[in-house]
């Protein structure tokens, strides 16, 4: 991979050399620093000093060039407004089309000067990433702080929306006018926003978007896929269109839905089918959080499988769980819990998330990878949402000669013949994709493990969704200070070692944040069918319709953040709020008088719920800004880090569960609540002490 000096080099418009970022010298000067700063020669304040007066020189040389290349853009659009005029008093179709063309050459002049502007913020954020390195972290926070938000920040004029809203506004008004009619319709302001449709405005309309970190429903569903967008070249990109399989694509969609269902179809039955064994209601807790325990180890396997096959994995996996299913069912009338926690492990070792995202990744083209990506999450959203939903109605009991069909064994038995079906569609249909037998395949950074959705999902599976920007805003971080980089330095992480020295402490906090929001939703579904059956008496029913209704908030919640709030507010202050409310959220949940009414139950559970949701989707935005590239490859990627992450919550708070029952049912809730509460809090602070370096 290209280092960023040499990118910046070959991108740059030669026309406008001077006015870049000196991207070589800053870099230089970072390690006069560091050498003089060893050496006793220059003191820590002083650096920081001299380096700030450096880096505001840069900055302020790109905001003036912006300022006059924006002028003269206005300029020339005057020009053309005047031409306009006249010409539609006196249409003529040829000086019309003149005109038009006229307007799109500033269009694309526009575009240059956009991506003029990203190119010298992925400059500032490399070499501020790489100054942090070198000097411990502290440059960021004491930069962005004084700088962003002074009310002359230059800073903000980079990072932010350039200013550029009202050219954009012009040449879209003018171009649609000319186009439809010469004038003679309503102005683009009385229509919706998507009626008119160019080329180069919506090539306009991505580069503003990337440079304000605009993001759509679409997007954001796709952040939480974790699926890498990055681009490739038009070769490598026919390849990938070879590969691509409709029906094998939809097969990977259902395994997930599946899964998903799966996973949370026991949830409801769970306590009463510990009880019929003769163990406590509280197992439950071990019942459900087997199946993580499990996934420790298949997220890796998986993902290390997914290199070489698709179809044979994925077969695998079916068989697993089909046997998982069959024993979980078998274990009521044998009466053995050993059975019973057998038959959840083969279920968790049959989880094939990898496989699903690494096959989106490998072999969906581009073109419809984020509406994969957005399929492969509403999947699991909706799998979650049915697997309560489906045991609610497998309320009935009776015997098949010896074989018990009832409400605790019907999940089970449901979904081994789902498994079965899905085993012999996948047999017919799945069409593996051809593989160079010389193709030395690189482990993707999606195939870490299993995918987080709405803060339900078993974890974080791969690596984030890293577009190609900011991949390549991380690979500089990792390379010498030399122009030509150490191949060490580019490597990925291929042991733990290796990967746990990459964790800078902003990785360790969203790390930490996962975590703490993977153990309090864990807590918050798995005790739930003890808890209301203790205190309000619900029905295994009551439970299903309770989880099912929080299910189906995932994907309008991810719309509202995707499409306004994440647009409105920056993310690192959204994380921030979601966090605080899902601090809210778990201490309101505490029963602390006499009595425990629903209303409480239910609205703090549904605080929480929403406010994890929330978190996640941020959390993963912005674990994929500040780790490093490295982590974004190979064995021990990113993701691999964060499904280990969220796995390990789900397992400790699955295994607290069944520990506060030792306590009795009366103390059982407070005793469960106070670890995620306390988890909150740690990850609240930790929050505070690295946001100013979420940038």
């Amino acid at each position: 991979m290209v280092n960023f000096g040499k990118k910046l080099t070959k991108d740059q418009i030669p026309e406008w050399k001077r006015r870049y970022i000196n991207y070589k010298l800053m870099k230089k000067k970072v390690r006069q620093y560091v050498e003089q700063t060893e050496t006793g020669g220059k003191d820590r304040r002083q650096v920081l000093k001299e380096f700030s007066r450096m880096l505001d020189d840069q900055i302020e040389k790109i905001v003036l060039f912006l300022l006059e290349q924006q002028g003269l853009l206005a300029s020339r659009l005057e020009n053309l407004w005047e031409q306009r005029v006249n010409l539609l008093e006196q249409p003529d179709i040829s000086k019309l089309l003149e005109l038009r063309e006229a307007y799109n050459e500033v269009a694309r002049d526009l575009e240059k000067l956009l991506k003029f502007v990203d190119l010298n913020a992925t400059g500032i954020r490399k070499i501020l990433k790489k100054f942090d390195k070198r000097f411990g972290y502290r440059f960021t926070d004491y930069y962005v702080t004084s700088r962003a938000n002074h009310p002359y920040s230059q800073l903000q004029q980079v990072f932010k929306h350039v200013g550029l809203g009202a050219i954009v506004g012009a040449l879209s008004r003018n171009l649609a006018e000319l186009q439809h009619r010469q004038g003679s319709f309503p102005s683009i302001y009385d229509q919706p926003p998507d009626t008119f449709k160019d080329p180069v405005i919506d090539s306009i309309k991505e580069s503003v978007d990337k440079l304000t970190h605009s993001t759509t429903f679409l997007q954001f569903l796709g952040k939480h896929a974790l699926i890498v967008q990055e681009e490739v070249p038009s070769s490598a990109e026919d390849e990938v269109e070879t590969k691509y399989h409709f029906i094998s694509l939809m097969l990977n969609l259902v395994n997930t839905f599946l899964y998903m269902v799966n996973t949370y179809i026991i949830v409801p039955t769970a306590d009463d089918y510990s009880i019929s064994l003769g163990a406590a209601p509280t197992v439950c807790g071990i019942i459900i959080g087997s199946m993580a325990v499990a996934q420790i180890f298949s997220s890796v396997y998986f993902s290390a499988w997914s290199n070489r096959s698709y179809f044979r994995p994925l077969v695998f996996s079916s068989i697993v769980l089909l046997l998982g299913n069959v024993l979980y069912a078998f274990a009521y009338d044998l009466n053995s819990l050993t059975v019973l926690l057998l038959g959840r492990l083969l279920c968790g070792f049959g989880s094939a998330r990898a496989v699903n995202r690494r096959y989106i990744s490998d072999c969906v083209p581009l073109k419809i990878r984020m509406q994969a990506s957005a399929g492969f999450v509403s999947a699991s959203a909706l799998g979650m949402a049915c697997g309560p939903a489906i045991a609610g109605l497998l309320q009935i009991n009776f015997k098949i000669y010896s074989l018990t069909i009832n409400q605790d064994t019907l999940p089970g038995w449901v979904m081994a013949l789902a498994w079965l079906i899905y085993l012999i569609w996948l047999w017919i249909s799945f069409k593996e994709p051809t593989r160079d037998h010389d193709e030395k395949i690189e482990p993707q950074s999606n195939t870490g493990g299993e995918v987080g959705i709405g803060a339900l999902e078993d974890g974080l599976a791969q690596p984030l969704l890293l577009s190609s920007e900011d991949k390549e805003n991380e690979d500089e971080e990792e390379f010498d200070d030399s122009e030509e980089a150490s191949e060490d330095s580019r490597t990925p992480a291929n042991s733990i070692g290796s990967a746990y020295k990459l964790l800078t402490p902003s990785v360790k906090v969203q790390l930490l944040i996962y975590f703490m929001l993977k153990f309090g939703m864990e807590i918050l579904l798995s005790e739930s069918s003890v808890i209301t059956a203790y205190y309000f008496k619900w029905t295994t029913s009551s439970v299903a319709i309770f989880l099912a209704i929080l299910g189906l908030t995932v994907l309008p919640i991810n719309a509202v953040v995707g499409s306004y709030l994440s647009n409105m507010f920056e993310d690192r202050q959204i994380l921030l709020a979601a966090e605080i409310m899902m601090l809210i959220g778990i201490g309101s949940s505490f029963h602390v008088t006499r009595s425990y009414a629903i209303a409480q139950y239910v609205t703090s559970a549904l605080i929480t719920f929403v406010s994890a949701e929330v978190l996640e989707g941020v959390n993963l935005s912005l674990l994929s800004r500040v780790m490093s590239s490295r982590l974004a490859r190979g064995t021990y990627n990113g993701g691999l880090l964060s499904t280990e992450a969220g796995t390990l919550a789900r397992v400790l708070a699955d295994g607290t569960i069944t520990l506060a029952g030792y306590l009795g049912q009366n103390k059982f809730m407070n005793a469960t609540l106070l670890p995620s509460f306390l988890i909150c809090v740690v990850s609240i602070a930790a929050t505070f002490l690295t946001f100013h370096s979420l940038f």
